[in-house]
């Protein structure tokens, strides 16, 4: 198992916001977090990277429990977080933007490289020499994507990667995922859109007021759609 999360609770201040969260991702698997906003997604994933602190339970990457390392050494093992929020840096070109995300190579996982990451990402490669403040909302998407990869990390939480882009970009993005996923990358994703996960995921998980709710397959989420109405739709 790449990654297991066993009863993990956090806390923001007094405030309990996640409450006994369970999930598990496989080797080269696509597992789709869904839940409307303020459900506690993004609240997970920072929580599975460290940058909650008041937390508790385990946290399980590569059979090493990491709940109690800092960020940076949960990172430097391979795991990429994406923030919801493009934390590029503005002033500096596509290009530069990778080389700080360059890490050594890893032997669990693919090797990135800056024209392998363009071939990944076309609209990168066309303006490699562009600055980061330059760059529409989904090409800073992709150039966030790209700088984790060149961590070369064998498994990625992407925090609403499909957010506030156009259907173009959408359809890129589901490319490059698709794409991660076939290099033999292990995927988490955190969603609204449920027709973007579906092209993308082969199971999920959903998150309600902090809890999970639901866990399988896509086609049994599907079988469900009592659950996929009360906990999905708007």
């Amino acid at each position: 198992m790449k990654l297991q999360v066993k009863d993990l609770n956090s806390f923001y201040g007094p405030a309990h916001i996640l409450f006994d969260i369970a999930l598990d991702v496989g080797e080269g698997e696509v597992v789709a977090l869904l839940g409307r906003n303020g459900a506690g997604k993004s609240t997970t994933f920072r929580s599975i990277v460290g940058l909650v602190e008041n937390r508790s339970g385990r946290i399980v990457f590569e059979g090493r429990d990491v709940s109690r390392e800092p960020t940076h050494a949960i990172v430097r093992g391979g795991l990429g977080y994406v923030p919801e929020e493009r934390r590029i840096f503005t002033d500096l070109t596509v290009e530069e933007n990778l080389e700080v995300g360059r890490q050594q190579r890893r032997d669990n996982a693919p090797y990135w490289t800056r024209e392998k990451l363009f071939t990944l990402f076309p609209n990168l490669g066309e303006m490699r020499g562009r600055a980061g403040g330059r760059m529409s909302g989904g090409e800073q998407q992709m150039l966030t994507i790209a700088r984790t990869l060149m961590g070369n990390p064998s498994l990625v939480l992407l925090d609403e990667p499909s957010e506030g882009l156009s259907p173009k970009i959408v359809e890129q993005m589901v490319d490059a995922i698709l794409a991660m996923k076939k290099e033999g990358v292990s995927i988490v994703v955190s969603e609204q859109n449920l027709h973007f996960a579906r092209l993308i995921s082969d199971r999920a998980y959903i998150i309600e007021r902090g809890r999970i709710c639901f866990g399988g397959t896509m086609d049994e989420l599907d079988a469900r759609p009592d659950i996929r109405d009360a906990h999905l739709s708007l």
